[in-house]
Order: C-alpha cells, then sequence, then structure tokens
C-alpha cells in the first residue's frame, strides 16, 4: 500500500513516495502466501518482495515514459494497493502481466526455500541468527553480487533464484535481530556495504532476551541495547529494505537488464533450434525470413523479444548455443548459418533442444527446424521434464518428405514412428508437431510465429479429434482475435459459432473470418468480435490431425505445487515443480490479467474451481473447488489436490473455471500439462559458488510415499565437468528416504560468470516400471573476488558486492518424464547516505 500523503520532509524525487510502504501491524513472520492459511493477516518474505519489486517498478514507469502512450500519473496509484495488473495495464496497454508475475515467483520460491531446504534452513549463517551478523551480511552481499553475474550471463532463472536467497536474508536481519527496538527507524545503513564494519554486536554468551517455543513472543527482550540477532520480536521486517536491494540492483544492472531479470515486459523470447543440413535450405531461409520479421516488426514496441537463443545441429554434432539481448547481434549470426553437407536421416536434434532450454528463459516459445528424425531419441523423458519446469512450449516445424532423396543418404526404410519423440516433447511442453512441405514452410513459419504474441491456447471437449464427434470450445467477452488451426492429412472440416451459422474449408473470406491454406495446413481468422457461447469444429482426416484454437486476452493464470512443511523456524509450504505421488499437495493460482478491464470498478470475474484430465485423452479426473487467499484483487486461489489424482504418477492438465461480473461462464487452460511424479528427488548445491579448480559436494534425498521403489541413479552435467556419486542405485519403502552425495570437479579452465547445470535421473529397473524423475540445479562458476587494496576513504560507504567466503546456493527442482539508467532520488534514510550510495555504484 503507498502512503496517502506526501510527506513535506522529503520535497523532490518520486522515487521519495516510493520507498515509503505502509504496512499493516503483524504478529508473526512466514515464508510465502500459504502461510496465510494457518495464520491471516501475516506478512510473509512473499509480500515483501513483490511490494518492494512493484514499487522500483513503478518507478521505473515514472521516469520512462511508454511510448506512443500517457505518462503514468504518480497520483492515480497513491492510497490504494499496488498491484502488477493495474502497473501493466496503465503502463502498456491491455495485456497481460504473467511474465512479470511468473519472475516475480520464481525470486519468492527461492527465498522461501531458504526456510525448508534441510541444507539452508538451520544455518544461521542464512537467517542472521545465532550472533552471526558479520558473516550473515557476507552471504547477503555475496548473493547480490552472484545474482548481478548471472543475470549479466542471461541466466535469469539463476539471477533470480540467488535474488530470492539475498532478500530472505535481508529480510531476515530486520525480523531476526532486535534492531527496532533499538529505537532505529531506518534501514541499517552499513549493512550492504562490507568495508563498513557492523558496530556494537552482542556475543554469544550475552544475555539478550528470554527463550521463546511460540511463532510470536511479545515482551521476550530483556531490554539489552547492542544488536543480538536470532530475536524475534513482534515487529514486521523493514520494507525499504526490500527496496533497496532491487533499487541496488537497477542502478548496477541499467534499466534494460533489471527489465529482462523481473521480465518487466510482456514480451517473449525468440529461440530458434535449426537443422544445417544440406537438405535444410528452404528450413533455414524461412527461419531467417521469420525471425527478421519479428525483430523488425516487434522492435522497440512493448512485445520486442529481450532474449534470443539460437542452436544450430546436424550429424553427428549440435551447438554451440548463441544468446543474446540484441537483436542485430541475433540477426547476423542467423544470416551467417547456411545448409552444408548431407548425412543419413536422424539428427542430434534433441541434444540441440535440450541446449537451447538450458539457456532459454521460462514461459518461452521455442521453434525447432528440420526434415529429420532425432538420432539422440534416448533424450526424450529428459527434454520433456526440461520443458515442463522451464514451463517452455516447443513447437516442431517438419518438412519430412518421404520421396525426397537429394541432400540426404537413406540407407534403409524409415520408421513411421520415427517421429514420436517430437510428438512426445510437444505434447509436454504445449507445444505443436506441424508437417509440412518446403513450398509451405515459409507461410506456416510465419503462422506459427504469430503465437509468439501473448496469446492462450482454449482449451477443447474432447482435447483430440475423435471420428464423427466435434470439437467443442467457449468463448467469452474477454477474448479477441481468435484463430483456429488445423494440420494433418484433412478431407474437410466446418467451424459453427453458437448462432449455428458455419463455416468450412474454403479459402478466402466467410460468413466468419478469413481462411488461409498452404497444403495440408489451415489457418483461420475470427472476425471481431466473436460471438460469445459454445463453439463447434468439425473434422474429417485419414490421421489425427491437429487442432489449436488461440486467442488474445488479459485474463490468464498462472499455478504453483507445494507441500505443507509444519516443523522448523517457520510454518509455510515448500516449493515444487511437479506434486508428488502419495504426498499432500497444495495447488496455488494466480489469476492475471484483473487490473486490466475497460472500466475499473466493474466487479471482478470469480473463479470456482479447477478441472484435472488425463493426458492425452483428457478424460476428467476430478473437479477441485477453490478458495481465495489474500485480498480478493491479487487473483490468489488455493487448493488440496485429491489423493486419487496423487495415488499415482500420471500426466495430467488443469482448467480453470468461473463467471464474469455477468454470470456468464470463463474458461481458461493452463498452457502446458502437469505431471504426477513418483518419487520426492531433492538435489541441492554446495555452501559457496563454484571457483575454478575446486571440488564441490552436492547433496542428493530420495523419498517415496506411494510404496516401495527399486531405482537406478543417474547424473549427468553441461557443461561435462567431472561429477561422481556414492549412491547409484536405492531401494525405498514406503515414506522412507535415502541420501547421497556428489562431488562436482570444476576444471581451471572453467570460464568465470558461466553457469553449470546438474541433472540427476531417478528411474525404475526393468523389473519395477516407474517413469524416471528428473531434479536440476543450476550453479555459478564464480572467480573468487579479490581482498581489496585500498584503504576505505574516510566516511565511504561504498556498495562493493564483493566477497572472499563464498555465497551459499542450495536450490532444488523437482520434475518428472511425460509430461539502462541508474536509480536517481535520494533514498529514504537521507541526502548525505544518498550521495555516498551513488557515489559507490560503480564498485560493485
Amino acid at each position: 500500500m503507498l502512503p496517502t500523503e506526501v510527506p513535506q520532509s522529503h520535497p523532490g524525487s518520486s522515487a521519495l513516495l516510493l520507498l515509503q510502504l505502509l504496512l499493516p501491524p503483524t504478529s508473526a513472520f512466514f515464508p510465502n502466501i500459504w502461510s496465510l492459511l494457518a495464520a491471516p493477516g501475516s506478512i510473509t518474505h512473499q509480500d515483501l518482495t513483490e511490494e518492494a519489486a512493484l514499487n522500483v517498478t513503478l518507478q521505473l514507469f515514472l521516469e520512462q515514459p511508454p511510448p506512443g502512450r500517457p505518462p503514468l500519473r504518480l497520483e492515480d496509484f497513491l492510497g490504494r494497493t499496488l498491484l502488477a495488473d493495474d502497473l501493466f495495464a496503465a503502463y502498456f496497454g491491455p495485456g497481460s502481466s504473467r511474465r512479470f508475475r511468473a519472475a516475480l515467483g520464481e525470486v519468492s520460491r527461492a527465498n522461501a526455500a531458504q526456510d525448508f531446504l534441510p541444507t539452508s534452513r538451520n544455518d544461521p549463517d542464512l537467517h542472521f541468527d545465532a550472533e552471526r551478523l558479520s558473516q550473515g551480511r557476507t552471504h547477503l552481499v555475496g548473493a547480490l553480487r552472484e545474482t548481478v553475474v548471472a543475470a549479466r550471463a542471461l541466466d535469469h532463472t539463476l539471477a533470480r533464484q540467488r535474488l530470492g536467497a539475498a532478500l530472505h536474508a535481508l529480510q531476515d536481519f530486520y525480523s531476526h535481530s532486535n534492531w527496532v527496538e533499538l529505537g532505529e527507524q531506518q534501514p541499517h545503513p552499513h549493512l550492504l556495504w562490507p568495508r563498513q564494519e557492523l558496530q556494537n554486536l552482542a556475543q554469544v554468551a550475552d544475555p539478550t532476551c528470554s527463550d521463546c517455543k511460540e511463532l510470536s513472543c511479545p515482551g521476550n527482550w530483556l531490554g539489552f541495547t547492542l544488536l543480538t540477532s536470532g530475536y524475534f520480536g513482534t515487529h514486521p521486517p523493514k520494507p525499504p529494505a526490500s527496496i533497496q536491494a532491487f533499487g541496488l540492483l537497477r542502478s548496477r544492472l541499467g534499466d534494460r537488464d533489471f527489465s529482462r531479470l523481473l521480465d518487466i515486459t510482456p514480451a517473449s523470447s525468440l529461440s530458434f533450434v535449426l537443422d544445417t543440413t544440406g537438405s535444410m535450405g528452404e528450413e533455414i531461409n524461412a527461419a531467417k525470413i521469420q525471425a527478421r520479421h519479428i525483430v523488425e516488426q516487434r522492435r522497440g514496441s512493448p512485445m520486442e523479444p529481450v532474449h534470443y537463443v539460437l542452436v544450430p545441429f546436424h550429424d553427428p554434432g549440435f551447438g554451440p548455443v548463441f544468446t543474446t539481448s540484441d537483436p542485430d547481434s541475433f540477426w547476423q549470426q542467423l544470416n551467417e548459418i547456411h545448409a552444408l553437407g548431407g548425412g543419413d536421416e536422424p539428427e542430434m536434434c534433441l541434444s540441440a533442444l535440450q541446449l537451447a532450454l538450458l539457456h532459454t528463459p521460462p514461459l518461452s516459445d521455442i521453434f525447432v527446424f528440420t526434415d529429420a528424425s532425432p538420432k539422440d531419441a534416448f533424450l526424450t523423458n529428459q527434454v520433456e521434464s526440461l520443458t515442463q519446469e522451464q514451463r517452455c512450449r516447443v513447437t516442431f516445424l517438419v518438412t519430412e518428405d518421404t520421396s525426397r532423396v537429394q541432400g540426404r543418404a537413406r540407407r534403409e526404410i524409415l520408421s513411421p514412428l520415427r517421429f514420436e519423440p517430437y510428438k512426445a516433447v510437444a505434447l509436454a511442453s504445449g507445444g505443436e508437431v506441424i508437417f509440412t512441405k518446403d513450398q509451405h514452410i515459409r507461410d506456416v513459419a510465419a503462422i506459427v510465429g504469430e503465437s509468439m504474441a501473448a496469446l492462450v491456447t482454449l482449451p477443447l471437449d474432447p482435447p483430440v479429434v475423435v471420428p464423427r464427434k466435434p470439437l467443442v470450445f467457449t468463448v467469452d467477452g474477454l477474448l479477441q482475435k481468435i484463430t483456429v488451426r488445423i494440420h494433418g492429412d484433412i478431407s474437410s472440416f466446418w467451424i459453427k459459432n453458437p448462432a449455428g451459422v458455419s463455416q468450412g474449408q474454403e479459402e478466402g473470406m466467410g460468413p466468419l473470418g478469413h481462411t488461409r491454406r498452404f497444403g495440408q495446413f489451415w489457418m483461420v481468422t475470427m472476425d471481431d468480435p466473436p460471438q460469445t457461447g459454445t463453439w463447434e469444429i468439425q473434422v474429417t482426416a485419414e490421421d489425427t490431425p491437429g487442432v489449436r484454437v488461440q486467442a488474445q486476452t488479459s485474463l490468464d493464470f498462472l499455478f504453483h505445487f507445494g507441500i505443507p512443511v509444519e516443523d522448523g523456524p517457520h510454518p509455510g509450504l515448500y516449493p515444487l515443480t511437479q506434486p508428488v505421488a502419495g504426498l499432500q499437495t497444495q495447488l496455488l493460482v494466480e489469476v492475471t490479467g484483473l487490473g486490466s478491464r475497460a472500466n475499473p470498478g466493474d466487479p471482478q470475474p470469480h473463479f470456482s474451481h479447477v478441472i484435472l484430465r488425463g493426458v492425452p485423452e483428457g478424460a476428467e479426473l476430478g473437479q477441485v473447488p477453490l478458495e481465495s487467499v489474500g485480498p480478493p484483487e491479487r487473483g490468489l486461489l488455493a487448493a488440496s489436490l485429491p489423493p486419487t489424482l496423487l495415488s499415482t504418477p500420471r500426466p495430467f492438465s488443469l482448467e480453470l473455471i468461473g463467471q464474469d461480473a455477468a454470470g456468464r461462464r470463463l474458461h481458461r487452460a493452463a498452457p502446458q500439462p502437469s505431471t504426477v511424479v513418483p518419487v520426492l528427488l531433492e538435489l541441492s548445491g554446495p555452501s559457496g559458488f563454484l571457483a575454478p579448480g575446486s571440488k564441490v559436494p552436492l547433496s542428493l534425498r530420495i523419498a517415496s510415499f506411494s510404496g516401495p521403489q527399486d531405482l537406478d541413479l543417474r547424473t549427468s552435467v553441461n557443461p561435462s565437468f567431472s561429477l561422481t556419486s556414492n549412491l547409484s542405485r536405492a531401494h525405498l519403502e514406503l515414506n522412507e528416504s535415502a541420501w547421497g552425495r556428489l562431488w562436482l570437479e570444476v576444471p581451471d579452465s572453467a570460464a568465470p560468470d558461466s553457469v553449470v547445470m546438474v541433472t540427476v535421473t531417478a528411474a525404475g529397473r526393468e523389473a519395477n516400471p516407474v517413469p524416471p524423475t528428473y531434479a536440476f540445479l543450476r550453479l555459478l562458476v564464480l572467480a573468487p573476488a579479490p581482498q581489496d587494496q585500498h584503504a576505505t576513504p574516510t566516511g565511504s560507504s561504498d556498495p562493493i558486492l564483493t566477497t572472499a567466503t563464498p555465497a551459499f546456493s542450495p536450490f532444488t527442482l523437482v520434475t518428472q518424464d511425460r509430461a539502462g539508467a541508474g536509480l536517481v532520488g535520494s533514498p529514504w534514510w537521507g541526502t548525505v547516505g544518498g550521495v555516498l550510495l551513488l557515489l559507490g555504484l560503480a564498485s560493485w
């Protein structure tokens, strides 16, 4: 909540207003939003993180008016809760804040994980406990430094994880110390300045407060006059301190890179995986034309891609990966690729796709151009899992033509099932496999490329074509620019609107819209505004055709999973990438676009439940009622997944059901399916970044909650560093865990400021056909910072984000098979501190 009045003692920059949050009093402090279920009205790490990010985002929007739109006015946001939807609607116009909220979710979950991971939950250095204030400050500053390095390396997932860890420590300083009880009303002036010693610190043996056995312990402080830690008072952490951290990052990274760090844009990334064998001339030209079109059409607009990835492949090689944030560099690199050489039919497609996924931000589209089946089909399950962990959608454009022999050697009759791995990856990621021919690839690529423009995919019932049964979808008043894509060996099709008006496959304008055809690929663009109600599509085909209905809308949703944790220092919900079989699992839904209504005074849509469907058959597995969590305007909804869904490993899809203000049905589907994984697989990193020439331990835990399991464990690392493990097999009974240790050797030649991805796979043995489970862990290679060789000038407080002591870097992901300018204005604690802050920014 922003203040309703401007303090007269601080004239000047609007930044001063943004750095004064008014939060309600609280009796407890918890990790994340799930804690509101147990303690309504509490302030959480997630609250502080999101409020700080929104305030700095508003400041950025105020300082940089949107092109072609009126500038934002601060007074329009005073006196009301600051929401991402409101900010984005005011700045970008109608659209969705989905990517921004997803990025904030990554930061918040990494923040909360510090209270749940076994390697971090009880470490006093990470929570400013046990009088470890100096050590805590070292870890805090180190995590901020790693955030900057990872962001500059364009690994924004890792940067958000490190930012979450840093914010947790920063917030814990004010929650776990007696700073406020000592009469301090402003953030600690030296906490982020490692050259300044922390003064007046209590020692371990000093009696500072009485023991506390409850979540809230008012009156347990003994009036001690030194700064003590491990103290849990009744005050909330200082909100401006989190804004301070975001402001410092913005100053260090510049506005462009800071915006990418938090995805402060509705745009997606642009990734291409491109077959470069001799027969791919037309496909490569199509990719170049489409990429050029996207770059030129969206340059300077809110939809300009913020991240570009290019990975070539052939046989027997693939890569290297090229990543950039500069569209001209991307175009230059792509323009240098040409079709060369020949080779047998299979290519290293999935290896290249895996490399692209490791370097592509979450919620991105990846396009694969090829005319060959995968030679590395053994990677299918792992690539499927990685698409779900990254929540990236993969679309394959395959110019497969069995009659063509020029440019490729055909040594044997090719199996008609050779493209099944592509179909499996597309299904798991929410993408498609589109078969076309050389003469149509440019037009098909152009149409598919349009799907990047923040479109939602409407759910079909049934989800796949069934002979003589129409596909049904619902159109509501918040949808526009509806398109229907149909491809395959199709004899005929028709589309019917709720009024009974139909249109067939004939090209040109029809009663419902405009139809274009390119070989066996049809695109129907419906007239606006589309009629609301139930629509039908009937398709007659020899095979199973692909049908996809997409539309533009501001209303969408995100979803997350977690398990309740009641022991340890804080109750809350341990975040999971996927639910685990036999383990009580909660679902959190975040509805986006609520602030984009034409009239903000109109009633908000109401969502009542989610429908769970099996994948790919579409059978309904159950309906789960949703309950509102927190203020209704935030659009947070919670539910407990039914035990029947969690009884066995299986893929499923989520559909959100509700009503608009007029009582009309609203129906949205998750962009990709989820999977109930058979076991819980936790992979935690070392208590520090990776230094070249070091050997670091990793911690592995595997647990079964659904019955006995006999599992084989495999490990891999990218790049190919040496990785050994003391756990290769595990037999688990019900509710039993096994622990292992891995050792990762980082060679002297490892590139500083680079990212390492470690993967652990748990798969059932032959007699125990359990689908594989995967855990992914990102780690940063960072050269240790040299000790400062110069004396600090008197009175200087340079915020140097360097440390000779590595910072803790644990994070666990669980997933499975199948499925610019610097900060302006003086900070809030005064002019002198502000001047010193700005002078010191260059020394990070």
